[in-house]
């Protein structure tokens, strides 16, 4: 057995809404105890002046997503994304993001590395590429492009009830943790429009029944009310974006028990950055357009008892914003709920209640960082340098 004490310092368990007192007492990669007298233990962190969160857990985070521009990723050798997604994760996970779900793309490949401890990495649960009908958010073509966009690292054009259904099945074959679909426009897709609902309400009942019979669930890119209605209607749970939200729509989420993945970073990052970066013009007029909606949106998902959790979606050079990202959530909710979000309510998302928490029978995936983030949040997006992370009862290098 293996032993780690985290002691002196305050603890944020991801539900409280006030810090508890230490120590966390860790053995073979799970907490055992909270509080109480220290025990001995192989290795002895003093945390004294700072405080003990769960590991981050970022619910959209695209390993894949090396560039901003679709076609460059579809187009790259899968080799070269997987190496170049390699460094994507390392950085979520010094960053303290010690679990990601990745809803387009990932595969059995890169999981496997990982868990053979191959490459530094957050826990991965991947979806596989995405599924966008023809025309859709995630198919590269242009209007006046004609090409195969035959891979699919990140989004497979299929159409129709019946290969739709063959495509869950071999995702969830693989090793998928669930099954993500494009249901509406997007900002970086070049021809849908970004409130339209897409798939039929056939198809998107095709791919819900499969997940829930394997015992998983659906994810859906959605912006606007109508798709996000459509999408929840026909058996969807987790709305990831839902800049364009409305009340009723919430309500509806709410009584469907489906949960809201706000990106807010992304789209603050790309208005500050996307001149420089070369975002094409269309791509920079949706982003302004849901770029202040979304935070309304949080704001409306709450009042009507939507649970609420945490996503950044930084593509290319962006990933650099992850930490932004909790700073542009704390703006909107405070930093109990935020906190909240990208802990507890994410692990809940998941399904994973051995996640997201500091308690016994968790896992002892842990960040330390300095102060109280309570009072000053700013704690939490401040530089890597200042953070301690801890993945699975072993404390990594700083």
């Amino acid at each position: 057995m293996t032993s780690l004490s985290i002691v002196n310092g305050l603890v944020f368990d991801g539900v409280s809404d006030e810090l508890a007192e230490g120590p966390v007492h860790v053995v073979d990669g799970e907490i055992v105890s909270v509080g109480g007298v220290p025990r001995p233990a192989d290795r002895v962190v003093d945390a004294r002046g700072r405080t003990v969160l769960p590991g981050l857990i970022d619910a959209h985070c695209h390993a894949y997503g090396i560039s901003l521009e679709m076609f460059a990723i579809e187009t790259r050798p899968l080799s070269y994304v997987a190496l170049a997604a390699s460094r994507r994760l390392a950085g979520a996970l010094a960053r303290g993001f010690t679990t990601i779900r990745d809803p387009s793309g990932g595969d059995a490949g890169l999981a496997r590395a990982i868990t053979e401890g191959l490459i530094p990495s957050p826990r991965y649960l991947w979806t596989g590429a995405a599924l966008s009908q023809t025309g859709g958010h995630g198919d590269v073509r242009g209007p006046d492009t004609d090409f195969c966009g035959c891979h699919a690292h990140t989004v497979e054009v299929v159409d129709g009830v019946d290969p739709l259904r063959r495509a869950v099945r071999d995702r969830f074959r693989r090793g998928a943790h669930a099954i993500k679909i494009m249901a509406s426009g997007g900002v970086v897709s070049l021809t849908d429009p970004i409130r339209i609902p897409q798939y039929s309400a056939e198809e998107v009942r095709a791919v819900s029944d499969e997940a829930t019979r394997r015992g998983s669930y659906v994810a859906a890119h959605a912006y606007s009310p109508e798709a996000i209605r459509h999408a929840v209607a026909n058996g969807v749970r987790s709305i990831e974006h839902g800049n364009l939200l409305d009340a009723e729509t919430a309500k509806v989420m709410a009584a469907a028990g489906a949960f809201l993945v706000p990106t807010l970073g992304t789209y603050e990052a790309m208005e500050r950055r996307g001149g420089e970066l070369g975002m094409a013009d269309v791509s920079r007029a949706k982003n302004r357009e849901v770029l202040d909606a979304g935070r309304s949106a949080v704001e409306l998902a709450r009042a009507a008892g939507v649970r609420v959790g945490f996503g950044t979606d930084l593509m290319g050079v962006l990933e650099d914003e992850q930490l932004t990202g909790l700073r542009v959530q704390v703006e909107v909710d405070g930093p109990l709920l935020a906190l909240q979000s990208a802990t507890s309510v994410n692990a809940d998302l998941l399904g994973r209640p051995d996640l997201g928490r500091v308690q016994a029978g968790a896992a002892a995936d842990l960040l330390i960082v300095d102060g109280n983030p309570l009072e000053d949040p700013a704690v939490l997006w401040g530089s890597p340098a200042g953070r301690t992370v801890v993945q699975a009862g072993t404390v990594l290098p700083g």
